[in-house]
């Protein structure tokens, strides 16, 4: 148990000082980027995939994508779900999948004719394979790792080192935000979203993954915390990250971070004895007194500036029209373009271009709904009940799978404001669809009791 703990803890401050390396020496970005696949496809071929070692894998390459992106370590942008596909695959080469899978299988057909349309209706200047790839790449993603995850069965260990896996390199990037912005306090300087506090990159993605690390944290606290030490670490990990998502002035990547919290509350609490619901009951006051003292700390960090951003507001406290950042007018745009084309939609890759046509702007879509309803017409609509309704019929007969509506919901709201931008949506979506067990383990209800 010790030696595990030491690995765990050694790991962690492994990838402290890897974000102190890359921002010392950039370059070091590009070969951490390059070794992430290189040891993940020996570590499969070495273990042949015997304990779904590819979901540790993919977590990881998904968790570590935004990272990359900000410190310019991936020589090939989409990269990330190139890899989480590959992944995927070769997981299913060593362990196959199950048949029931197919619905996912269809989902993917369904995607080739909006394909086919989108590299007919491009206009000539366009990059035909980017504007595609862009658009259809998230959604590729999703269906492959959909098909490896469906209803396979995995012990809540597998559960755990997924959440570890896709922590650590939420650390290495919530270290390096703390290195490019140490003075939060000087970086903002109004209420729109922060590219200073977020790296100098894009606010909507750095919340996204950071929200993400607010769930993943407060998991590995509630359900797999076994001593006091990875208690407090856990906590502390929770706390930094949702300061740090707070400062982006991205406000989509907390409320998902939030409501998926609040939801894996919940479930544990509807599952546990009269015993264990006190527990909750009291660890819930404790964690909105904790969430009270983040959120006025990031107040006094931003000058209060944080509190107009939650409020709509400018900086002179003047209510905003516009609440979503120009996303009302594309995602009105998207559903103009489904309406004047129901059945086929305008083609995958053609709403930007259309959009320009309408509006005169140039905005990529940051609503995946709404771009599967432009881009695919009618068979986008079926492709939507597919992913919708499928995670939560299985739910019924996955009740032991206590994350599965925080990972759900995390796709959800993160594709309804930064579309599948990243990997992480798109393989977090998959993991709702696991068959979870506890086999021969112990229920991980509330954090168990156990010697420093």
């Amino acid at each position: 148990m010790k030696n595990k703990q030491l690995t765990y803890f050694t790991i962690i401050g492994a990838h402290i000082t890897l974000a102190i390396l890359v921002y010392t020496i950039p370059f070091l970005s590009i070969i951490y980027g390059l070794l992430i696949p290189l040891f993940g496809t020996l570590y499969v071929l070495k273990t042949q995939n015997k304990h779904n070692e590819v979901l540790w894998i993919s977590a990881y390459v998904a968790a570590s994508e935004v990272f990359l992106r900000m410190t310019e370590g991936n020589l090939v942008h989409e990269v990330a779900k190139y890899e989480v596909i590959y992944f995927m695959v070769l997981g299913m080469f060593y362990k196959g999948f199950s048949r029931k899978a197919l619905i996912y299988v269809v989902f993917l057909l369904l995607l080739i004719p909006g394909i086919i349309y989108g590299s007919y209706e491009l206009s000539f200047e366009a990059n035909v394979r980017k504007a595609i790839l862009f658009n259809i790449l998230g959604p590729i993603c999703l269906g492959v790792s959909a098909i490896y995850c469906y209803r396979r069965p995995v012990t809540s260990n597998t559960i755990y080192k997924i959440l570890a896996f896709t922590g650590f390199p939420i650390i290495t990037i919530v270290t390096y935000l703390f290195l490019k912005t140490p003075n939060v306090k000087e970086a903002v300087t109004g209420t729109s979203s922060n590219f200073a506090t977020s790296g100098g990159f894009g606010p909507n993605q750095v919340s996204t993954i950071l929200g993400l690390g607010m769930i993943v944290f407060f998991a590995l606290f509630l359900l797999y915390s076994k001593t006091k030490k990875e208690i407090v670490i856990h906590i502390a990990l929770l706390s930094i990250t949702s300061f740090r998502a707070i400062v982006t002035f991205s406000r989509g990547g907390v409320y998902t971070g939030v409501l998926g919290i609040l939801l894996l509350i919940a479930i544990v609490y509807l599952y546990s004895n009269q015993q264990n619901k006190s527990k909750i009951l009291a660890l819930f006051v404790f964690m909105c007194l904790g969430g009270t003292g983040v959120w006025i700390f990031s107040s006094y960090q931003t000058s209060g500036m944080i509190e107009y951003r939650y409020a709509n507001q400018d900086a002179a406290g003047r209510v905003k029209k516009d609440k979503l950042g120009g996303r009302e007018e594309i995602s009105r745009t998207e559903l103009a373009m489904f309406w004047e084309n129901p059945l086929t939609g305008v083609g995958v890759g053609k709403n930007k271009e259309y959009r320009e046509e309408l509006t005169g702007r140039v905005a990529a879509s940051h609503n995946e709904i709404t771009r599967m309803l432009a881009e695919q017409g009618a068979l986008g609509i079926v492709c939507l009940l597919i992913l919708i309704t499928t995670p939560l019929f299985l739910y019924f007969d996955n009740k032991q799978h206590l994350l599965l509506l925080s990972f759900y919901v995390f796709w959800l709201l993160t594709i309804n404001h930064a579309a599948m931008r990243i990997a992480a949506p798109a393989f977090i979506y998959a993991l709702s669809l696991l068959k979870v067990s506890f086999a021969n383990e112990e229920m991980p209800v509330v954090h168990r009791e156990s010697a420093v």
